[in-house]
């Protein structure tokens, strides 16, 4: 299996090869190689993942996933689980990363604020497969919103994922699925079990969800817990 700094030299390579959508004035302000992807931050060894669509202007000044207002939603719930109530001297909640691991279903920052297109997400799927089920030693994945969710379809039956997100209790019931991904130029096969615990988009915007998801992630890292 490729290193982790061979896997990650194999992305930017790939984001070099041809060209797709990239918010290069975002990367420039932060003196950023735009083609260099932010794939995670936090622990490979920790059992939960949050898992959310892809990068922000602040992700990208800082060099980590869910570092803005949402994302800081989610370290702030990790933080108190785990560690107590956050503090002035941890601004950045950095603490919390020695518990979870963030990542994105693409490790780059569209333009503005819109998700990227399938096709793109299929481009950079079997790094990111590869990353989740060959470098990640945990199996439960807190997926952040709609996009976040579905990058799992491929790996369950077909229409399953449709038939979980219909259903009422989607924010407290868990998805199993198993991750397929290659390695060392497809030669080698990687099959990694893994349950998917959706939650909703940490933002603002999302005026039915957003005043309960510091309670349904609560209610989430407590079941993991307990599981």
């Amino acid at each position: 299996m490729r290193t982790l700094d061979e896997l990650i030299e194999a992305i930017h390579q790939e984001a070099l090869r041809a060209d797709f959508p990239i918010d290069e004035p975002v990367y420039e302000a932060s003196g950023k190689d735009p083609r260099r992807p932010i794939l995670f931050a936090g622990s490979l060894s920790a059992p939960i993942c949050s898992f959310g669509r892809d990068l922000g202007k602040d992700e990208v000044k800082w060099g980590q996933p869910q570092i803005g207002a949402g994302g800081k939603l989610v370290r702030q719930g990790v933080y108190r689980k785990f560690i107590g109530e956050p503090t002035n001297d941890d601004p950045r909640l950095e603490r919390a990363l020695g518990h979870v691991l963030l990542s994105n279903t693409v490790p780059y920052k569209p333009p503005g604020n819109k998700a990227y297109s399938e096709s793109v997400k299929a481009r950079f799927r079997p790094f990111v497969a590869e990353f989740l089920a060959g470098h990640w030693s945990g199996n439960r994945v807190l997926s952040l919103g709609t996009e976040a969710f579905r990058w799992f379809s491929p790996y369950a039956e077909p229409g399953a994922a449709d038939e979980f997100w219909n259903r009422e209790d989607r924010y407290e019931a868990e998805f199993p699925c198993e991750l397929v991904a290659k390695s060392d130029g497809g030669e080698t096969e990687i099959r990694k079990p893994i349950v998917v615990c959706p939650l909703p988009h940490p933002s603002p915007l999302n005026q039915r969800w957003y005043p309960r998801f510091s309670g349904l992630l609560k209610a989430r890292l407590d079941a993991i817990e307990a599981s």
